[in-house]
């Protein structure tokens, strides 16, 4: 009987806790707390961390910032995005990625995704560009890879930069190759969740020698260099402290091996998910060489049980000592969006004409039926040993 029901649970004992510590988490923090050099202005502990997970990514520049978010807009801010400027973005995404957009003042333009894979349907982006589109910003969500060769070729067609959001892709591979280094910029978040953890902080990665003077120009309020006092554009303070740069250096000695555990972990799970009726998990696109599995997504068809709604069938995983998410809401229709195009900045730069043509563009049908269907388990769950997957198959 299920648990649901007073049955008894399939499991009682709890999943792995995040952060997973270690001795050197702790005597790298408290290094730098004695040291009173708390800024990366003063300290070299932030600088290190560039210079190791650029290396390890295989990128020629690493700037590390305060976020995941601080990452986007910064990224942004050296391609020069702004007011009047479109960007291709998908709709199956955390808002962070729409509101880096929106505080360019520019307009971000969703493209309806591939319910098979989750990510953004690449074949459907051409249609969406026009005259005033000047980025494409692709997501590799839950971990998995957008489907890179066709983006960059259209991308390739149309002469338009290609900024990765690779946040929640600490280690995902495209053909071998690490994301947030295949467009012309990628970023990454350390937040609290994430599969490289700092409770907040960020990375870009570039090849570009002038996009990554940009990028570190503006994260220090246009600085010319990290401690100097001339500037040499607009920017803000989004820097890294020192705490979060040693932090990301005791965590990185971890990060291989639990990626592994991850990974294997997700494809025996899969393995055994795919031969149950109902439930469907994500398709890997074929250059999908590695997925850093932040989220293991698959939908789910009521008529697969009884009919039984999602909503019940989550309550019903939880009551089994599982727990799962819903997942994300359709975004484009959130009433953040209409706010921000309504306000007085937004106005001053779009005619209403325009405004009303953008969100007639913006309709989105298959990610609607998939924020319906999509059911999430978290990283965390796949820290364990395979057992832990047989009890949640």
């Amino acid at each position: 009987m299920p648990a649901i029901l007073g049955g008894t649970p399939v499991r009682r004992d709890r999943f792995a806790s995040w952060p997973i510590l270690g001795e050197n988490d702790e005597r790298g923090w408290l290094e730098v707390l004695r040291s009173k050099k708390w800024c990366r202005i003063d300290g070299h502990r932030v600088e290190r961390f560039e210079e190791t997970w650029a290396r390890t990514m295989g990128a020629k520049h690493c700037v590390a910032v305060a976020n995941g978010t601080s990452a986007l807009i910064t990224s942004m801010a050296a391609l020069g995005i702004g007011p009047g400027d479109e960007v291709i973005v998908p709709p199956y995404t955390f808002v962070a990625t729409i509101n880096a957009v929106l505080i360019h003042h520019a307009l971000p333009v969703f493209v309806d995704i591939d319910p098979e894979t989750f990510q953004i349907d690449a074949r459907r982006i051409e249609a969406s560009i026009t005259r005033e589109t000047a980025l494409l910003l692709p997501v590799h969500i839950g971990g998995s890879a957008a489907d890179l060769d066709g983006i960059l070729q259209v991308a390739g067609r149309h002469k338009l930069p290609v900024l990765e959001d690779a946040c929640q892709a600490v280690l995902g591979e495209w053909k071998g190759r690490k994301l947030s280094t295949i467009g012309d910029l990628g970023c990454f978040s350390f937040q609290a969740s994430k599969n490289l953890n700092s409770g907040e902080g960020g990375a870009i990665l570039t090849n570009d020698d002038r996009l990554a003077n940009e990028c570190r120009s503006f994260q220090n309020n246009g600085r010319a260099t990290v401690g100097g006092l001339n500037y040499t554009r607009n920017g803000a303070n989004l820097r890294m402290t020192e705490f979060q740069g040693a932090l990301l250096m005791t965590q990185l000695s971890r990060l291989e091996e639990q990626a592994r555990r991850r990974e294997q972990n997700a494809a025996y799970l899969t393995s055994l998910l795919r031969e149950i009726p109902g439930i469907t998990p994500a398709r890997l696109y074929d250059g999908c060489t590695r997925s850093s599995y932040h989220l293991y997504m698959f939908r789910y068809d009521p008529a697969g049980f009884g009919g039984l709604s999602r909503a019940r069938f989550l309550e019903a995983m939880a009551a089994e000592g599982i727990p799962g998410s819903a997942g994300y809401s359709p975004l484009y229709r959130e009433p953040f969006l209409k706010s921000t195009l309504e306000s007085r900045p937004f106005r001053a730069v779009y005619s209403r004409k325009r405004i009303a043509d953008y969100l007639d563009r913006i309709h989105c049908p298959a990610n609607d039926q998939l924020c319906e269907q999509a059911i999430w388990f978290f990283q965390t769950l796949f820290l364990g040993p395979r057992s832990d997957m047989d009890q949640i198959a």
